[in-house]
């Protein structure tokens, strides 16, 4: 087993591995954020007041200050400080406060950055009140501008805009989404599934343009956010901006240390990148030409590479998740999401699909063969755990008509 392990990222793949990976090695994560890890899929309920900050950390990392054991634990982790170079030669990681932390073997779980899309206005750097969604940090400035009547506009009507765009209606401001797609969420569901969604975030009071192409952002005095300037030169007033517009791995580190980077960081069934001493995990790796940017994806990497490390389970190999995207959409009647696999069919697929516009619930699966290979499903999700089983075991089907995979049980 190797002495050292240093793990780059306090998200929570790099926090799930250091924790499994204390009890029995030597083992350093670095976190660029000061916070304690957390579980950046619970933000949005942070946004919304529903949840205080403390109640979304992770379980603690030991050697972590506010952690079981203190600063002197089976581990050590240092937040707010930021790895700025790999020397693979000397196998050390130089920071940014001028600390270099020698490793045997080097875990990145560097997460990913969001996308800020090169709108007019933002040249010097992006004006007051204007923010991406991707931090606590990014959450919790929102939430300090967000109350009864303020006016934001939310940019970008994926997973993680109509997250944000729900949790300030709740907070009472005055929201307007602006999505550049036909339909909302138009990754993860078609277009009828989109549709409810923005009935739902609608009733919410929530103000949906799809089909949207912003231009710009408009501020005032002190680069104050004023508004948000569209391709047809209309301007939406706006105090509190949010970009969401997706997310990109954050691979510079890896790339600028020589190590094999295309859309991700690079890595093989041991998440090994192209340095066997170097591996990766999280939303920065990119496994069998895929990068997830899933949690589940994440704890599984986290998992393998544990198993491996400590030595527990030395063959052990990631294969990829087949994960299942779930949202709920809070406030009155809320509205829960799941998708998974291909929502939309080939030729020769068949598609069962139900749907209920009075109550607000739809559900739709592909079936090719006798595979389930993807599905939408909106409302009552009663099915949605015998589904997703029978999806990630890749298992065949009962034999029945298909119509009863959309029953209470799924058809199981």
């Amino acid at each position: 087993m190797d002495t050292r392990t240093v793990v780059i990222g306090a998200g929570m793949a790099g926090a799930r591995l250091a924790r499994l990976l204390a009890p029995v090695c030597d083992v350093a994560l670095l976190g660029d954020e000061p916070h304690a890890p957390y579980n950046r899929v619970l933000l949005a309920e942070v946004l919304a007041g529903r949840y205080a900050p403390e109640v979304i950390a992770l379980p603690p990392v030991p050697g972590d200050p506010d952690g079981p054991g203190g600063p002197g634990g089976a581990g050590t982790v240092r937040r707010g400080v930021r790895a700025v170079r790999i020397d693979r030669e000397a196998r050390t990681v130089h920071c940014a406060d001028g600390s270099a932390v020698a490793y045997d073997r080097l875990v990145l779980a560097t997460g990913s950055n969001p996308v800020l899309p090169p709108l007019r206005g933002t040249s010097g750097g992006l004006p007051e009140g204007v923010h991406p969604f991707r931090t606590l940090d990014d959450c919790l400035a929102l939430a300090a501008l967000a109350r009864t009547g303020t006016r934001a506009v939310v940019i970008g009507g994926g997973l993680l805009g109509v997250s944000a765009a729900r949790a300030l209606a709740e907070r009472g401001a005055d929201v307007v989404l602006a999505h550049h797609g036909p339909t909302l969420m138009d990754r993860h569901l078609d277009p009828a599934a989109g549709a409810l969604v923005r009935t739902h975030l609608e009733g919410l009071g929530v103000e949906v343009h799809t089909e949207c192409h912003v231009r710009g952002l408009r501020s005032g005095g002190r680069q104050t956010v004023t508004g948000v300037e569209l391709a047809d030169g209309f301007v939406l007033d706006a105090e509190c901006v949010v970009l969401a517009c997706g997310v990109r791995p954050r691979t510079a580190l890896a790339a600028e240390a020589g190590l094999r980077v295309r859309q991700g960081i690079v890595v093989d069934d041991e998440l090994r990148t192209s340095d066997p001493y170097i591996h990766a995990i999280g939303d920065c790796a990119e496994h069998s030409g895929t990068v997830y940017g899933l949690a589940t994806a994440a704890v599984e990497q986290a998992d393998t590479l544990a198993a491996r490390l400590s030595g527990s389970d030395p063959a052990a190999a990631y294969t990829g998740t087949r994960a299942l995207t779930r949202l709920t959409l809070g406030g009155a009647g809320s509205l829960d999401v799941a998708a998974f696999g291909e929502p939309a069919p080939r030729p020769g697929d068949d598609v069962v699909q139900l749907a209920d516009a009075t109550r607000g619930a739809y559900r739709k699966v592909v079936v090719r063969g006798d595979r389930l290979v993807g599905g939408v499903l909106l409302g009552d999700l009663a099915t949605v755990g015998a589904l997703a089983r029978a999806w990630e075991g890749d298992d065949p089907l009962p034999d029945a008509p298909l119509l009863h995979l959309l029953t209470t049980d799924g058809g199981f």
